[in-house]
């Protein structure tokens, strides 16, 4: 049969089937190719050095049996019903049995010493600081004394008092002497003080004078790494012979900084190990400073006693402990935000929590008391509202809110200002909200960058020495100053000092124009005031008003 004729693709692809043939047999291909499928087909010889694995076990062999008691065990000694075998095969055994460093989770009351980091320095900061709370509690008593001299006096609380009515604010803590006869001068002194400066105060927010807030510097001898990693909270020492600060970090370390060391040896720096989670709040109250309340994600709450050397644990939880405050009239309370929206209070007479509300939907992030009326309490929480309550009058069943601050986002402080007449609160929406007039019901918001992201913390807008200015971080490296009455930011603190961005701050309770900020870092930057002023904390509503 005659072959059909080849169409032209058919004539095309056979001539190029043709000239690959050609090219291949030029550069011997085929040859090389056998080569190599002969070379992969020998006999592999083994080498000495490959890694010879020995033969595995039989599975029928007996396990390896280890003894173990009944303490190992978890089991009490006297536990009836225990089978006689104490005995368990090896592979049933978890590591976790055998720890080589316990956290401070799995113990109990720990002694200071053994919690630092530097044990030869301990001995240091338990002198200093029952020194700082024997002279405190010293002037105290001598203030005492000072008592119905010509319709002024001053009480316990260090308030003055003159014709019968409270009009205490920036109290000026100088010297007094026990003399009769200077009592009456020193009071009139201090009373023009505390008018002169807060007269003052008014007089630089209404003229946007910062003169002051210009004198306020950083030097390199005002910042310290205090402990390693973010830092969760910062507290000063409610006392005016101190400039002593706390701090807590997320790694549950507590670190003391002595910022006016100069006669110290060392760098005035003290760590301590008693937590293993983030600390979530420490409270310091100024008749006991040798105690130091701290708080912590690990769902405890210890207590650093200075005089035992002793960090005693007050409360242990399953949740989550995100937030610690305290009355300032009431030493033997606790209040702090526990798992979603909870809120406890412990006391220190039974040793247990009588009272626990659940105030919010989400977890409460700050705690916070009116100074004019420690009943009146103000907490936020990330379900985007700040409350404030009233203790007096709150229902356990169905607790009713005297004033509820909203924003879009989640809010991470609500803090009283020192006359307790406004309400400062820091959202994620890029906000920072002042609630004022007779129930707090006025609100305005300022507008200000709060998006610190996963590395930092949260940003939380603090009340100065008045109510006047408030101070929060700048992702800028600065700290934000902030006018009320003006409602806008009139002034940023900066230095090229500044490496890093302070998120968390505290004004010195008795030094106006002393201001700590925290950073992610570890670091303590303590701005002063050109010439810091000794002064009371609580202002005078009379005078401000």
């Amino acid at each position: 049969m005659a072959s059909q004729a080849l169409t032209d693709y058919e004539r095309k692809r056979l001539d190029n089937i043709r000239r690959n043939d050609e090219m291949m047999a030029a550069l011997k291909l085929q040859s090389k190719a056998s080569e190599l499928s002969a070379a992969s087909k020998r006999p592999r010889v083994e080498t000495k050095s490959e890694k010879v694995y020995p033969k595995s076990k039989p599975k029928n062999e007996a396990p390896v049996v280890l003894r173990r008691s009944l303490r190992a065990r978890g089991i009490p000694p006297d536990a009836k019903n225990v089978e006689h075998d104490l005995t368990e095969p090896a592979t049933k055994i978890r590591k976790s049995v055998t720890r080589s460093r316990p956290s401070p989770r799995d113990v109990g009351p720990r002694e200071m010493v053994e919690a630092c980091s530097e044990r030869e320095s301990h001995r240091s900061l338990i002198e200093l600081i029952l020194s700082i709370s024997s002279k405190s509690q010293l002037r105290r008593s001598k203030k005492e004394e000072l008592v119905e001299v010509d319709q002024g006096y001053v009480d316990s609380s260090n308030a003055i008092k003159t014709e019968g009515k409270e009009d205490g604010n920036y109290l000026k803590m100088e010297a007094i002497d026990n003399s009769p006869s200077l009592v009456k001068t020193e009071i009139d002194e201090l009373t023009s003080g505390i008018k002169g400066h807060v007269m003052g105060s008014i007089k630089m927010e209404n003229k946007n004078d910062v003169s002051r807030l210009e004198s306020m510097s950083l030097n390199s001898k005002n910042i310290a790494r205090v402990v390693p990693g973010r830092i969760t909270a910062v507290w000063f020492f409610p006392c005016p012979q101190s400039r002593m600060i706390v701090v807590g970090n997320k790694f549950g370390e507590v670190g003391f900084w002595n910022a006016g060391h100069e006669k110290e040896e060392g760098n005035g720096i003290y760590l301590y190990h008693p937590h293993s989670g983030p600390i979530s709040g420490i409270s310091i109250q100024r008749h006991a400073l040798s105690k130091v309340y701290t708080s912590c994600y690990d769902g405890f709450i210890r207590l650093m006693d200075a005089e035992r050397e002793m960090f005693d644990i007050l409360y242990r939880s399953e949740y989550t402990v995100y937030s610690l405050s305290q009355q300032s009239n009431d030493v033997n309370c606790l209040y702090f935000a526990e798992g979603r929206g909870g809120l406890n209070i412990w006391d220190k007479r039974t040793g247990n929590c009588p009272m626990q509300w659940l105030l919010h939907e989400d977890r409460i992030n700050s705690i916070d008391f009116n100074a004019e009326n420690c009943n009146i309490m103000a907490t936020s929480s990330s379900d985007g509202t700040a409350c404030i309550w009233d203790l007096r009058s709150i229902n356990a069943e169905k607790p009713k809110t005297l004033t509820m601050v909203r924003h879009k986002r989640a809010i991470h402080s609500a803090y009283f200002s020192p006359s307790g007449r406004f309400l400062a609160t820091t959202s994620f929406d890029d906000n920072v909200g002042i609630s004022g007039g007779v129930n707090f019901e006025d609100t305005i918001m300022m507008p200000h960058d709060n998006q610190t992201g996963r590395w930092l913390s949260s940003f939380r807008a603090i009340w100065g020495w008045d109510d006047s200015h408030i101070f929060i971080g700048n992702m800028k490296r600065a700290v934000d100053v902030f006018a009320p009455a003006q409602r806008r930011r009139i002034f940023a603190l900066q230095s090229p000092l500044m490496s890093a961005i302070p998120c968390r701050f505290d004004a010195h309770p008795y030094y106006v124009g002393m201001l700590a900020g925290a950073t992610s870092g570890g670091q303590i930057m303590n701005f002063v005031e050109g010439i810091a002023h000794c002064w009371h904390k609580k202002p005078i509503p009379d005078i401000i008003g």
